[in-house]
């Protein structure tokens, strides 16, 4: 199973572009979090309406799995918390958005929104509770946010880590999670793209400007996966819980 993983987009418009075109390559294409971008001077109501037709459009390639990053939450809850109710609109149309879990090939796929208060925090843990996998399925998350006291949420200065997503990683031992919203994390002295915490796997592309957006593949059958930046191109061997990333100066086939 191929999978292509994007983050934080914050609607660059040539990156969904890039993201179209590489899309049919792979079984699963994920953006994990932040589609949107508040600070636009294009209302997000109009985001909406752009983003929604190239998912649907990449859908007709391939699986599409997303989910929610703070950017996204255009909604209020009864509650008063915030969310992407936009979302739902589209797992009408067979993408997997927010608090829904699917079956893609042989892995149980999980899209978590992202959680603005106890309320919606309190019923992730409630979701991912009877999402588990019932025949020892794999198991791939998608939370925006990295975990906490993870070097895929540093950002150079500080942590901004998840605690609650570290608690469940240690509850639910899923195999990999993919996240972003650190942008910095893998560029930055003890940052990193790919951390393992507890038996889980977790990953962050990371965001950079311009047409071809940070991002990660991953040959789940092969047992590796590879990060794709302005800076070069690392690899990490999944099957070796101590690996640590190496450097490549080939292209590999996964991304040809």
């Amino acid at each position: 199973m191929r999978i292509l993983v994007v983050s934080d987009l914050h609607y660059a418009l040539k990156q969904f572009d890039w993201l179209k075109a590489r899309a049919p390559g792979f079984d699963l294409v994920v953006i994990a979090g932040d589609l949107l971008e508040v600070s636009s001077i294009v209302d997000r109501r109009a985001q909406l309406v752009v983003v929604s037709a190239y998912l649907r459009q990449i859908s007709q390639l391939t699986r599409v799995a997303i989910c929610s990053g703070n950017h996204d939450l255009t909604d209020r809850r009864a509650d008063g918390e915030a969310a992407a109710a936009w979302q739902s609109d589209l797992a009408r149309d067979g993408i997997l958005a927010d608090g829904n879990s699917q079956q893609v090939g042989d892995v149980c796929v999980t899209a978590c929104p992202w959680w603005d208060g106890p309320a919606t925090r309190d019923e992730i843990g409630v979701f991912l509770q009877g999402s588990v996998p019932s025949n020892g399925q794999r198991w791939l998350w998608l939370y925006h946010a990295p975990p906490s006291d993870s070097v895929t949420a540093w950002d150079g200065a500080r942590s901004f880590g998840d605690v609650a997503l570290r608690g469940w990683i240690e509850k639910f031992s899923p195999d990999w999670v993919l996240a972003g919203h650190v942008h910095q994390a893998p560029f930055v002295k003890d940052g990193g793209w790919v951390d393992r915490v507890d038996q889980t796997w977790v990953f962050n592309t990371g965001q950079q400007p311009g047409p071809e957006p940070a991002h990660i593949a991953l040959d789940l059958d092969a047992g590796r996966a590879y990060w794709v930046s302005m800076e070069g191109t690392e690899s990490i061997d999944l099957n070796d819980p101590s690996a640590k990333p190496i450097p490549l100066t080939e292209w590999p086939a996964i991304l040809a």
